[in-house]
């Protein structure tokens, strides 16, 4: 299985927990976001911020977290190969006296 693949699959199966997951406490924040009353300044910022938060970062975690996974991925081999040279390269040089 290749990278690309393996980080499609994964986010394909954690994609509905983290929605739900998330969906759920963003409705549990919604009253606070818009109260009214004595208070509600604070309770709206307060909801305000967690609100937008987490469905920033959901959206954020859903497509970051694979894409960078497999960017990562697909580099670690260039940059494992350009140590090894950069490794042999060095151990062939003879130190001058």
């Amino acid at each position: 299985m290749g990278t690309v693949e393996a980080a499609t699959r994964a986010a394909r199966q954690r994609l509905r927990p983290v929605v739900m997951t998330s969906l759920a406490f963003v409705l549990g924040v919604v009253p606070l976001a818009i109260s009214t009353g004595p208070g509600a300044g604070a309770q709206q910022a307060v909801g305000t911020g967690v609100l937008g938060g987490m469905l920033g970062t959901t959206v954020l975690g859903t497509l970051a977290v694979p894409l960078l996974y497999a960017a990562i991925a697909r580099s670690l081999p260039r940059l494992q190969q350009t140590k090894s040279a950069a490794d042999g390269s060095e151990a062939t040089q003879t130190p001058s006296a």
